[in-house]
């Protein structure tokens, strides 16, 4: 009931806000409408319509003198955005060549002169290079020309460096195509003579600044094919002579690009050739230890067998009430297997958990309990541990377990819906951020964000707040059943005092979480550092993050997990500051635990005073900054409020709250009919009113920061519910949904899917040539296109890294029981 309570005063003062924001809205619209008024009572004659172009000038038109105008001389855009005229250049060049290097000179004088000839290879450079085609109006700022067609216009093969291409040689590769002979001989544009240099493809960008026919300022990007004898100097000097000077124009060259100079070799960089080793290395014991296994599945292919009906019949389907597996604990065996037939075959096999038995999880959000991660056979004493680590890395159990459609008895099952469905979210947001930038229509992002529906992608970034909350839910819940079956002792064994217990519980579990959560991470690091070097060297878009510069300075940041606390512009792997944030909670969250075991009060007022404080910080931080939700992109403020772990916790420490819950009532809790549907009304509609309540809203400062402090917390709360409701009982097909068998493999590489679907996005668009022109059907494809090549990838490094390490984990326990001999 008090979960209840607090939706419905969060509901209270979210309604409020809103209410506020559509009255003013409403004021303002009626001042508007009277000042409306005022105004068209002025007289206008029907002959003289004035269009207000810019705030300097008028343009005039007269009705009655229409027939009389000369159109003869009708300014054009095209002529007011031509930047780069070649023609322009030519007929300056006897002053221009010696503002460039003798080099590029005598290249760029041979260029001229294959235009004034009409060779094919320079009517070529000249198609390549960038120019203004259209949509300037619809956010068209990629001018990029084509830098493959530059590319292509020196060929090295069939070419004959005395009589240009072997013309017979090109039919007999064409022949059989319909009028290929014809296409050949008369199209000389497919095949051409190489030009007498070599070519650079050259991206300018530029502050252009331009009055007429309206006052526009943007940052405009050029790409252009020139001799690549030309270096940045020389480019930026030509580009600056080969267009007119105008009034209306103002431009500025703020950088020059040169992708084609291949200044980056991946074969020199240190990281990609120790990606490359532990690959390697990784790979081998991958091979060796799934050939291991195969050995050991047809020696003992019998018991297998018998473990496999077993299995069958004892494993359930969790329906959201129960307990999730644990990391400290081991696996337990069935009794009667034990003493009958894994007696004489010597091996111990893995089936599943009682419901006595629960473990703990390290309460990452993207991962839950780690049953799905452990290996299906254990070997017995007379293998070593390493034969028992090397199983660990077998792709035939890691791949099985991960793809599997069971759960143990011990796993709050809707959290993996939860868990899967916000992943989805993440990737969908991030899909419209980074496809957006590299659009040629960039103006359509405003049209579509009017649209209502499209709140939901604006408000995405709660996603990541029920990742919080997953977190803080499982690590609560978990710990305190661990604890109280006396698991977690076995860490602290030897120590005489509660202080110096306390102490080793602590560090036991930041250790495995160390442990557990860094080896993947890592290794997606250095693949992105190699990636944006690569991608910062090659392609014609600039990248959205310097992940290339940031990366190798300031990757020990990443290791410590306090990346978050610097500025943004230090950030490697801008979106790792959800993992930096989250292992800053769970060092929080642990404390208050091990404190709470003995002393439940001060821990509870810890956590509450950590909420209110959380709060008052975020509602200070956005009053200050003038920060807007409503009008405000998300990421705004993103190194003031967005990633900083005291705007954050709220979500984490309610599911701490509702874990306790969930341990305190053993997944039971009695509840009146009326107060069930209560409760669902009010978590739905406060999900709805933080998705869509700020259509067309506008928030004072105080009510905006008031919204910015409480809507995570907020999100939170109708997630309490949501499972409490489907752990005790009272999901109904909601529960069905999140708990749903198909959606477990999903929520299992969740943790890996986040690390690398940055990745995948940002893959497809630097390695474009051209912006992409977006539309909704656009967006859907490429949305679904990600997710599935994401999760294809996740399932590569959870298998190669993260099952494995949890594997050993749990060999190397120190709670893990001895092994039946």
């Amino acid at each position: 009931m008090f979960i209840i309570y607090l939706i419905s005063v969060c509901i209270s003062l979210l309604a409020f806000i809103t209410t506020t924001a559509y009255t003013q809205n409403l004021i303002n619209s009626e001042q508007h409408n009277n000042r409306t008024k005022t105004t068209t009572t002025t007289t206008t004659t029907r002959s003289d319509i004035q269009i207000e172009l810019n705030q300097n000038s008028t343009v005039s038109v007269l009705g009655s003198s229409l027939s009389s105008n000369d159109f003869s001389n009708l300014p054009h855009l095209h002529d007011a955005l031509n930047i780069f005229d070649i023609n322009y250049l030519a007929t300056q060049w006897v002053n221009v060549r010696k503002d460039v290097s003798v080099n590029c000179s005598k290249d760029i004088y041979k260029y001229l002169n294959g235009l004034n000839d009409g060779s094919i290879w320079a009517l070529k450079m000249d198609d390549a290079s960038g120019h203004y085609t259209s949509g300037f109006f619809y956010g068209n700022n990629y001018w990029m020309g084509s830098m493959s067609l530059c590319n292509a216009i020196h060929r090295t093969g069939d070419y004959d460096r005395v009589g240009g291409y072997d013309r017979e040689k090109i039919a007999i590769r064409n022949e059989g195509l319909p009028f290929s002979k014809d296409h050949i001989y008369n199209y000389p544009s497919t095949y051409n003579d190489n030009p007498p240099f070599m070519l650079g493809f050259f991206i300018i960008k530029m502050f252009f600044n331009e009055t007429y026919p309206i006052k526009v300022a943007r940052t405009i990007y050029a790409g252009i094919c020139l001799p690549s004898t030309c270096d940045r100097v020389d480019v930026k000097q030509l580009f600056q002579k080969a267009q007119k000077q105008l009034d209306s124009r103002q431009i500025q060259i703020i950088d020059v690009r040169m992708p084609t100079d291949q200044k980056f070799n991946i074969y020199h960089d240190r990281t990609f050739w120790i990606l490359a080793i532990v690959s390697t290395i990784v790979f081998i014991l991958i091979l060796s230890g799934t050939v291991y296994e195969i050995y050991l599945s047809k020696r003992f292919k019998e018991v297998l067998r018998q473990q496999d009906k077993e299995m069958m019949n004892n494993s359930e389907t969790s329906s959201g009430i129960g307990c999730a597996s644990s990391d400290y604990g081991d696996s337990v065996t069935r009794e009667s297997l034990k003493k009958d037939s894994l007696k004489d075959l010597q091996i111990v096999l893995n089936l599943p958990k009682d419901k006595e038995n629960c473990e703990i999880t390290n309460g990452n959000p993207n991962t839950n309990s780690d049953e799905y991660l452990e290996g299906h056979l254990h070997v017995s004493d007379k293998l070593s541990v390493y034969s028992e680590l090397l199983l660990s890395f077998s792709a035939i159990t890691n791949f099985k377990t991960i793809c599997d459609h069971n759960v143990g008895a011990d796993t709050l099952a809707s959290i993996h819906g939860l868990r899967a469905f916000s992943m989805f979210w993440v990737i969908l947001g991030h899909t419209c951020i980074v496809v957006f930038k590299y659009s040629d229509n960039m103006e359509m992002r405003k049209d579509v964000e009017r649209n209502f529906l499209f709140q939901a992608i604006t408000n995405g970034p709660f996603s990541v707040d029920t990742f919080f909350f997953i977190s803080g839910c499982l690590v609560s819940y978990l710990y305190f059943r661990t604890n109280a079956k006396g698991k977690l002792n076995k860490l602290a064994k030897g120590s005489s005092n509660e202080l110096t217990r306390c102490a080793a519980h602590f560090f036991g579990l930041v250790t495995y979480r160390f442990m557990r959560l860094t080896a993947p991470y890592m290794f997606v690091l250095g693949v992105v550092q190699v990636t944006m070097k690569y991608l910062a060297a090659t392609s014609i878009f600039e990248p959205p993050t310097t992940d290339h510069l940031t990366c190798p300075n300031y990757w020990w940041r990443n290791l410590l997990y306090i990346n978050t606390l610097f500025p943004v512009e230090q950030m490697c792997m801008l979106w790792s500051w959800y993992l930096a944030n989250d292992t800053q909670f769970y060092i929080i969250g642990a404390i208050i635990l091990i404190i709470g075991v003995r002393h439940f009060k001060l821990s509870a007022l810890t956590t509450c005073t950590f909420l209110v404080l959380s709060w008052i910080v975020t509602a200070i931080v956005a009053f200050n900054n003038n920060h807007r939700p409503d009008t405000d992109d998300p990421l705004a403020l993103f190194d003031k409020i967005y990633d900083k772990p005291w705007t954050r916790l709220g979500p984490y420490l309610i599911g701490m709250a509702v874990g306790w819950i969930l341990f305190r009532t053993n997944c039971k809790i009695r509840l009146p009919r009326m107060a069930v549907m209560t409760a669902w009304s009010l978590a739905i509609v406060n999900l709805l009113v933080l998705v869509f309540g700020l259509y067309r809203a506008e928030l004072s400062q105080f009510t905006a920061a008031l919204y910015s402090s409480l809507s995570h917390s907020a999100w939170a709360l109708s997630l309490a519910w949501i499972t409490i409701a489907c752990s005790t009982g009272y999901g109904g097909f909601v529960n069905t949904l999140l708990s749903a068998p198909c959606v477990y493999p999903f929520s299992r590489v969740t943790y890996c899917a986040y690390l690398v679907h940055p990745i995948v996005i940002r893959s497809m668009a630097l390695n474009a040539d051209a912006p992409m022109h977006l539309g909704g059907d656009t967006m859907v494809i490429m949305f679904f296109g990600f997710v599935v090549a994401s999760y294809l990838l996740a399932f590569v490094v959870s298998i190669s890294f993260e099952a494995p390490v949890v594997t050993m984990l749990k060999i190397l326990s120190p709670s893990r029981k001895k092994r039946l001999a």
